[in-house]
């Protein structure tokens, strides 16, 4: 049988078919989670790998983690976590840090989160988002489907925030956490800066703190904890906006039941592949539209996804070719090329389509 599925699979590649990955999935993956716990923390980049994590290691030591995903070529936190959520890029969902809170956000959209996915197959569900940086529970996370939210100016607030939540019986399918301290610390100083690693360091004991509740509620043997990072900052005097390697290389990290154990996510990872494994782990079919993968080296017994690239040709093929430029001149001319140019070949791909 699995010679058969092998020559399957090889005939499609070579058609140049992509086949989801629960096409062939190894079962206990698809669906194999009742809960999902997206920990995002806001300007750490890959930097995270330079800090002393206890819970971090604790937590990933047993799952698969990379510390090059691609965020999308545009380094803001707006168009960022919008496509960490949504599994496109930010040149399709438009969210930016100018108009994120110019209103609330609905699903009734072309590019919604994954929460609007969750809710359509769970309908009864609980759904919950708790941050620190509040326009993303207003012009990212929907307004209108039920999703518990909350946001305090500090992420220990945030912590305390979300294990009161826990503690009180509650159990979502689906949690979303956004930490900004580390961010905050980026741009006051810079990615090289102790200050910088010691906040990311405080950050990791407020990981630990939500990890130990889900554990302690019993829930942690069917939960998926994802980190997640926006983007980086740079070295010499911090911030971010651009596609140097600093801003741009990121942290992905999961650990769950049926994750590779010392797994290292292929170079293909971009951290809006978050929706489709979260999407994937739950068992909810994912929308057409969107170009989020599973990575290789995550799932037992699953390969990883080849990018469907023909839904949005653009993206890919200019974010490499800026990636190439910029990782020869370390500078952001790259990013110039792929916004100037992702939009005229927009206009002319949407000329045919008239």
């Amino acid at each position: 049988m699995k010679k058969v599925l092998s020559l399957i699979m090889a005939f499609l590649l070579l058609a140049g078919i992509t086949v989801p990955a629960s096409a062939f999935a190894y079962e206990p993956s698809y669906g194999g989670y009742k809960h999902v716990f997206i920990i995002g923390i806001d300007g750490a980049g890959s930097f995270i790998e330079k800090a002393n994590t206890p819970n971090f290691d604790r937590i990933f030591g047993s799952g698969a983690v990379t510390y090059n995903a691609r965020t999308e070529v545009r380094t803001n936190s707006a168009d960022n976590w919008s496509s960490i959520l949504k599994g496109v890029s930010f040149l399709k969902h438009n969210i930016t840090n100018d108009n994120i809170g110019e209103q609330e956000m609905t699903s009734d959209i072309e590019f919604p989160t994954v929460f609007t996915y969750v809710r359509n197959a769970m309908p009864e569900t609980k759904l919950a988002s708790f941050v620190n940086w509040n326009a993303i529970n207003v012009g990212i996370v929907e307004t209108d489907i039920g999703v518990v939210k909350g946001n305090y100016p500090s992420d220990e607030e945030v912590t305390n925030l979300i294990c009161n939540y826990l503690n009180e019986g509650n159990d979502p399918a689906l949690m979303f956490v956004q930490f900004d301290s580390v961010d905050h610390v980026g741009h006051d100083t810079s990615s090289d800066s102790a200050e910088f690693i010691s906040q990311i360091e405080v950050v990791d004991g407020y990981l630990g703190r939500i990890y130990d509740t889900v554990a302690a509620k019993g829930m942690l043997e069917d939960s998926l904890f994802i980190v997640v990072s926006d983007h980086g900052h740079l070295r010499q005097y911090g911030g971010h906006g651009g596609i140097t390697m600093d801003e741009s290389m990121t942290t992905l990290a999961v650990s769950g039941k049926t994750v590779i154990t010392g797994g290292k996510l292929d170079k293909f990872t971009r951290s809006r592949d978050v929706a489709a494994i979260t999407l994937y782990a739950l068992g909810i079919e994912r929308p057409n539209n969107m170009t989020a993968r599973i990575p290789g080296n995550l799932f037992l017994g699953i390969k990883g996804e080849i990018r469907p690239v023909y839904k949005d040709p653009l993206d890919w093929m200019l974010s490499n070719l800026s990636w190439i430029i910029t990782s020869k001149t370390n500078s952001n001319i790259g990013f110039a090329i792929y916004a100037e140019v992702y939009k005229a070949g927009a206009k002319i791909i949407n000329s045919f389509k008239k």
